[in-house]
């Protein structure tokens, strides 16, 4: 079961580096990333998403190793 959970984790880290690098109009125009770009600025809002990213990578590792 913690296999599953941490495959589910790197692929939600990775989805959300995909978004990070794309950044399409229609994900990145919600109300929650223009938050967060207000918030703390777009170039530290692309940082807490690569940051958010890596804990969930480093998370999915750890369950499958488990």
């Amino acid at each position: 079961m913690l296999i599953f959970v941490g495959l589910i984790s790197i692929v939600y880290a990775s989805f959300v580096v995909f978004i990070t690098l794309k950044r399409p109009e229609k994900i990145w125009a919600m109300k929650n990333i223009q938050f967060f770009e207000k918030r703390f600025g777009p170039n530290n809002t692309i940082i807490l998403f690569y940051a958010w990213a890596l804990l969930f990578f480093f998370l999915g590792l750890w369950l499958m190793a488990q």
